[in-house]
């Protein structure tokens, strides 16, 4: 349902919601409660704001998810790429419905597994992936071409898609028809993950190069997910989280702008990726304050005329950092009402916890737990009957107006970092902006980072936050209160040596194997490219179909560009 949100709507609310919700398609099921009692799909006032109406506070689709629900997309990687493979079978076998690719350190700072700094990492925080041959064996017997598929990895994220471009070329997928996300959000990791390889500006150009690529030849792939998870695990509040993310969003819709893309072609590409924490109504409000913001400054500020190019959609992972070591089992139930925020959020994917997280990577009983808590919510809950239940709830909205007003105070700051004297409230002057090239919010961003003022602020909130839990302020069961407990130790999942001894000589045959002469000057061309305006995307794939590994790729750019060092600061 894409229309120019501009034109003149007739009706009341209410009525255009009705219209929506009677021309869309909704699901064969029941949607009665427990007792059999019929509700209706969305309630609301006659001119009150509705479900799948700008600016989509309450959602973005007036079914709610009577038409869908979220997609079940469990993050899993460990090992090689031939046990995390196993792994994802039993994910889509138990119901799951997309799968997300955890990667191991090596991996995400875009070094080999015999990498001498790789050593005793391979395969130990996701899955070790060194070139496009452990992508085949990855998604071995999974159908690319209709499993969406998410890759949570920013610094060498452009590589790796490129490696799984092949993998799908060589199972003889249409590589045109695939569908997912990769997260390439290179802003986050200076704010918050810290996993960069170069400067800002040339991991700004690979994203500008992938936006364009996917635009015109894989259309339904979104190359960016822009993350909010990784800067509130690191000790942001909600609303620096909300708001941070939302600016880095505005800075990568700038970035489209800046290469001459049309926003309402390149929008709908980006999606978003939010933490779920334990304070139900603030999370369940920031999901809300979240799809309101993007739709006004896209629309606003950017010029987007479709509903697609102005919602926001977001995947929700549940909080790791609320998860403890102190009475494991105390997890299930955090993640649960953590789940449980998001959905009534409104998220479009969702990824739950498992309780040994804290220790290790997940076992397959926690994975499954983690998984059925899901199914649980969806299924016996209720609570996919009904579009954005909890709205016009006194308390959730005006929970919600508070995290907006907190959010836009923010995106002044960032803006006046980059010598801009507009605020948000200065819509017109914003569209100037826009309009002439001047990304006022990327050039912020860049002074934020420069500066360290991200840093600090998140710091300062995990500090202010801390000081509550030593004061026994905020209390965390199990750890500063209600501390006796029966439970005893887990059976967690270790990792052997033996992985990474395996890796790195299976990384040696190839290398043998291959071409290296043919490699090695696929490697080059790409950087004879990338000192030209052309796009590097058809050279990078080049260089993973002749099984070039991923720090070679990479080597080879730092060699070009330089890496990055963060200032010391004290």
């Amino acid at each position: 349902m894409t229309q120019d949100t501009g034109s003149q709507e007739t009706g009341s609310a209410r009525e255009r919601w009705q219209a929506g919700y009677d021309g869309a398609r909704t699901r064969d099921v029941d949607f009665t409660t427990l007792s059999g009692v019929e509700v209706d799909p969305a309630y609301g006032t006659d001119e009150g704001e509705w479900p799948g109406q700008f600016p989509y506070t309450r959602g973005l689709y007036p079914t709610g998810y009577r038409g869908r629900t979220w997609t079940i997309r469990q993050f899993a990687g460990f090992g090689n790429a031939q046990q995390t493979n196993e792994r994802y079978k039993m994910i889509l076998g138990r119901g799951g419905g997309g799968l997300s690719v955890a990667f191991d350190m090596p991996t995400l700072m875009g070094l080999d597994s015999d990498d001498p700094r790789s050593l005793g990492e391979v395969g130990h925080c996701g899955v070790a992936i060194d070139s496009a041959a452990d992508m085949e064996t990855l998604f071995d017997g999974i159908d690319l071409g209709s499993v969406t598929t998410s890759m949570t990895i920013s610094g060498p994220a452009v590589p790796i898609f490129c490696m799984m471009i092949v993998a799908a070329e060589r199972a003889g997928v249409d590589t045109g028809t695939l569908n997912g996300t990769l997260q390439t959000d290179i802003f986050k990791e200076y704010i918050a993950q810290k996993e960069w390889l170069f400067t800002p500006e040339p991991h700004l150009r690979l994203i500008g190069d992938l936006m364009e690529h996917c635009v015109e030849h894989i259309p339904a792939y979104k190359p960016l997910s822009v993350s909010g998870y990784h800067i509130r695990e690191a000790g942001s509040t909600a609303a620096q989280e909300l708001a941070f993310t939302l600016a880095d969003g505005f800075g990568y819709v700038e970035l489209g702008l800046s290469r001459g893309l049309d926003v309402d072609v390149f929008a709908p590409g980006l999606s978003f990726f939010f933490d779920a924490h334990v304070d139900f109504f603030e999370e369940i409000a920031k999901f809300r304050a979240a799809r309101r913001i993007w739709a006004r400054w896209l629309r606003d500020v950017y010029g987007a005329q479709t509903e697609k190019a102005q919602w926001l959609r977001f995947h929700t992972q549940t909080a790791g950092v609320s998860l403890t070591a102190q009475q494991p089992y105390n997890n299930v139930v955090r993640t649960g009402i953590e789940a449980l925020s998001a959905v009534l959020g409104g998220t479009n994917s969702l990824h739950t916890n498992a309780l040994d997280e804290t220790l290790a990577l997940p076992s397959e009983q926690a994975a499954e737990i983690a998984l059925r808590t899901q199914q649980v919510i969806m299924e016996e809950t209720g609570v996919v009957n009904v579009a954005d239940p909890l709205g016009g709830s006194w308390y959730v909205e005006a929970l919600t107006d508070r995290i907006e007003a907190e959010a836009n105070a923010i995106f002044d700051k960032i803006l006046a970092m980059g010598g801009s004297t507009l605020t948000h409230d200065d819509v017109d002057g914003l569209a100037a902006a826009a309009r002439s090239g001047d990304d006022p919010m990327t050039k912020g961003l860049l002074q934020g980072i420069e500066s360290g003022w991200f840093m600090s602020e998140i710091a300062e909130a995990a500090f202010q936050y801390q000081v509550a839990l030593e004061k026994k302020d905020k209390r965390i069961v199990g750890v500063n209160c209600h501390e006796e407990s029966v439970t005893h130790d887990l059976e967690i999942l270790r990792v052997s040596h033996e992985v990474e001894v395996e890796q790195v000589r299976l990384l040696a045959q190839r290398r043998t194997e291959r071409d290296d002469a043919a490699a090695a000057a696929a490697v080059q061309r790409m950087v004879e490219v990338g000192r030209t305006d052309d796009n590097m995307i058809p050279a990078m794939l080049d260089a993973c179909r002749a099984e070039a590994t991923l720090g070679e790729i990479c080597n080879a750019l730092k060699a070009e560009w330089g890496e990055y060092r963060e200032p010391a600061r004290f």
